[in-house]
């Protein structure tokens, strides 16, 4: 259907509204001695841009004293991975912990927001615009100002209050008090948030949101649209966060296994699973661009740049699966934060969830972990599975992740296609 001339002028005029929103929060979280200047972080490099532009001498006399966090031990956290990385099971390891608060997939709404306003454009989203605004709605909320979604929650929130929020029932901060007064329900204890807060915490105050996550120590953000770690420099850099990036990687082959089973838009890859024939139509780039983002990003974390040290830990899902307890063990001693009983507890709980629990759908974190690490070995054609190899081989021996070679190799589960690797802890 075409669009009116009204209507796609409006619609322009809320994409360039988004962007400035995002640029003028940006410019203006910028130290002083850069605010004048916002124009020197478009000539810089990749490489070079903030440091350039910010660079020490000219910042600040608190700056340095303030690199550890607004808050001293603060942790800023982000749980950085792909789509279908088994990044939600991840996440509620961090999601338990009483002194962490937890957001499931915030930029959802910008992506969103952008892709709304070009639908009558007909063109994508401008990369370095979308990253832009994912990078400031990352440091709004990591500094606990939750009121800034809402220039990207539809329908926009009134009054700070919306019943929008995408996946708000994966934070338990959001459906506890003061948040979500009704989940003080005693017949709610031992429930996972996803069984009912939904249904008990349909409106979300947005500035009692925000109170809360200035009451926890620390601040936790699952995300799966950010390309590559490298677009995250200018967060890793700022003076005002501690910033620690748990990179979730996975087997590709696994990865493509789960989207053909969730996402609409795979279609033609599960034709081609049932039949064994490529469809003229198949996307090849989808797993190609999701395997060079998943290298690129490894291969920068374990170069140990000086932006990064000490603040990338790349873990893979696999091994999680495996070893639940000693990888979560792991990955906060690399946040360096005390594991909190409530998350062995839900470890305890949930890594031994048969299929047919009570609790069960399509983004369910409940799972038998080690059943299910290289289950996508028995649902995927071996066509396919060629088809990633040649895509990946790279990726795949960068993570260590073996090939086969016949389909009785790729079936038999008692030879594992995970190669014994120890990455460096909190390189």
């Amino acid at each position: 259907m075409e669009c009116s001339w009204k209507t796609l002028l409006l619609l322009v005029c809320a994409s360039l509204a988004v962007q400035y929103i995002a640029i003028r929060s940006f410019r203006e979280s910028l130290p002083s001695s850069c605010q004048g200047s916002f124009h020197c972080l478009e000539r810089q490099s990749k490489e070079s841009r903030w440091r350039s532009a910010c660079d020490k001498s000219s910042a600040p006399a608190e700056t340095a004293a303030a690199r550890t966090g607004s808050v001293l031990g603060r942790r800023h956290i982000l749980l950085f991975a792909a789509t279908r990385s088994g990044s939600s099971f991840t996440g509620q390891l961090l999601n338990q912990h009483s002194g962490i608060f937890y957001v499931y997939e915030p930029l959802f709404h910008v992506w969103q927001s952008f892709t709304n306003a070009s639908c009558c454009q007909r063109r994508a989203p401008e990369r370095r615009e979308l990253l832009g605004a994912y990078r400031d709605l990352l440091l709004n909320l990591y500094t606990c100002q939750l009121s800034f979604l809402e220039s990207y929650i539809h329908p926009q929130p009134q009054d700070h209050l919306t019943a929008a929020l995408f996946r708000r029932s994966s934070s338990h901060a959001l459906c506890s008090p003061p948040v979500c007064p009704e989940s003080a329900d005693e017949s709610l204890a031992g429930l996972a948030d996803e069984a009912w807060c939904h249904k008990k915490c349909r409106i979300l105050n947005l500035t009692l949101a925000s109170e809360a996550c200035r009451e926890r120590s620390h601040v936790a953000i699952k995300a799966v649209r950010v390309p590559t770690v490298g677009d995250l420099r200018t967060l890793s850099e700022d003076p005002r966060l501690d910033l620690r990036i748990v990179h979730l990687v996975r087997d590709p082959r696994a990865i493509l296994t789960s989207r053909m089973t969730v996402f609409s838009g795979f279609r033609a890859w599960r034709i081609w699973n049932a039949t064994g024939r490529q469809p003229r139509y198949v996307d090849l780039a989808q797993i190609g661009h999701t395997c060079r983002d998943m290298e690129a990003s490894a291969e920068t974390g374990l170069l140990r740049p000086a932006w990064l040290r000490g603040r990338y830990l790349l873990l893979r899902y696999e091994d999680l699966a495996l070893h639940p307890e000693d990888k979560a063990r792991d990955m906060y001693r690399f946040l360096g934060l005390d594991m909190d009983p409530r998350v062995l507890s839900w470890i305890a709980q949930n890594t031994n969830v048969s299929a047919s629990s009570e609790w069960q759908y399509k983004y369910s974190t409940a799972r038998d972990s080690k059943a299910t690490a290289e289950s996508w070995r028995l649902r995927l054609n071996f066509s396919i599975v060629q088809a990633v190899q040649s895509l990946c081989n790279s990726t795949l021996a960068l993570l260590g992740y073996k090939q086969v070679q016949t389909v009785e190799e790729l079936r038999n589960l008692s030879h594992s296609l995970v190669e014994a690797r120890t990455f460096q802890l909190g390189l």
